[in-house]
């Protein structure tokens, strides 16, 4: 088992409870007798199970006491012991102990007041898991789990090794193991978006490169009829301000030379790691556009959103430009075009009223404003003593 990724089980046999002289109260006919818990039931030699008492109500000064053969001391369960955090006094099984079942009970004050047993399962050999299925897609990350409890096994430096990563990955020890002391891991191992549809070995060696464990990883990309496997893209589409981005559109975009403009693209399910690696390209911009990948922006609702700047030639003669994004491994090819026009504004194109609207509209102003002046002055005139 792995420490941190394994459900705690709870197991408990009701004991018979003796009349223990005000040590518990006795069972009602609705009420539970005292009964065991174990955490992590069923632990290999070396591993550690916690121990609860439940339906026991504890009192100060009386001595709690958990004893089975399987451990090497009885373990205390009162005072500053019976702080459990959840999981239970530990209860550590030594290396050298049997498979087998082994009897278990918890005295207070030397009385027996709940039973139950353990069960210890036989050891393994050390094992490599690639998560919890050994698969991925390409460009996915995986989690390696290295268990190396064993009679005997020794070291702490670990390397895995597979053709599927793009070098060796060392296997750290997971201090927060509560019940297994021999486990290493490494998480958000990159498969690299390019890797070919196969299994793929995976194994583990010692700090003397002496092969420890093997294992398999299987490698699948999306295919035909997956709901990934060409997402639903939709774009590219611009906008000309970086708080613009809902205002973006695939046509009718204009642009000036020299100017920077926004890139958004929208797709239902990326490939793996394309947050990573999404661009825009067009022969109007001066290099490729990075879309980050966005969980901020957009309407509730909205497929997930990739976005960037692009900085348009300064040297674009006027004319029409298109702007490519290919994801999903090439399964995907979209275009969208661009109008580069004459001149420099501030700012592109984004939606808001055309540049004539804003002329006419200053025109207006200005007659307007000459119409209330001579209306001012008329009205002077019209007042002042002859």
């Amino acid at each position: 088992m792995r420490a941190g990724w394994q459900r705690m089980v709870a197991v408990g046999v009701c004991g018979g409870v003796l009349s223990c002289g005000g040590l518990a109260r006795p069972a009602a006919a609705d009420q539970d007798p005292p009964t065991i818990s174990q955490a992590f039931a069923g632990p290999r030699p070396g591993e550690a199970i916690g121990i609860d008492l439940l339906n026991y109500e504890r009192r100060p000064g009386v001595r709690l006491v958990a004893e089975s053969p399987v451990f090497a001391a009885p373990i205390r369960m009162d005072g500053p012991a019976g702080d459990t955090d959840g999981e239970g006094v530990k209860a550590r099984i030594p290396a050298w102990v049997k498979p087998g079942f082994y009897p278990l009970v918890v005295r207070a004050r030397g009385r027996v007041v709940a039973r139950d047993t353990i069960e210890v399962k036989p050891p393994k050999r050390p094992s490599i898991d690639v998560d919890e299925d050994g698969a991925g897609r390409p460009g996915t990350k995986v989690n390696l789990f290295f268990d190396d409890l064993y009679p005997g096994e020794t070291g702490d430096f670990f390397t895995a090794h597979s053709p599927a990563f793009a070098s060796p990955v060392r296997l750290a020890h997971d201090e927060r193991s509560w019940n297994n002391t021999r486990t290493f891991n490494a998480l958000n191992v990159r498969l690299p978006h390019t890797l070919k549809d196969g299994t793929y070995a995976v194994w583990v060696t010692d700090a003397h490169g002496r092969r420890k464990a093997v294992s398999r990883l299987e490698v699948r990309s999306a295919r035909p009829g997956d709901e990934d496997y060409v997402g639903k893209a939709e774009g590219p589409a611009f906008f000309g301000e970086a708080d613009h981005l809902l205002n973006a559109r695939a046509k009718g975009f204009t642009i000036a030379p020299g100017t920077t403009m926004y890139v958004r693209w929208q797709d239902a399910h990326p490939d793996p790691g394309e947050e990573e690696r999404m661009t825009a390209t067009s022969p109007a911009f001066q290099g490729p556009a990075k879309l980050s990948f966005d969980l901020l922006k957009g309407r509730e609702g909205d497929d997930p959103i990739f976005w960037g700047p692009a900085r348009v030639r300064p040297d674009l003669e006027p004319g029409s430009y298109p702007v490519t994004v290919v994801s999903h491994r090439g399964r995907v090819k979209k275009t969208s075009y661009l109008t580069v026009t004459q001149g420099s504004p501030r700012h592109a194109d984004d939606g808001g009223p055309p540049a004539a609207v804003w002329a006419g509209a200053a025109t207006g102003a200005v007659a307007l404003g000459a119409a209330a002046a001579v209306l001012l002055i008329r009205r002077r005139r019209g007042t002042s003593p002859s």
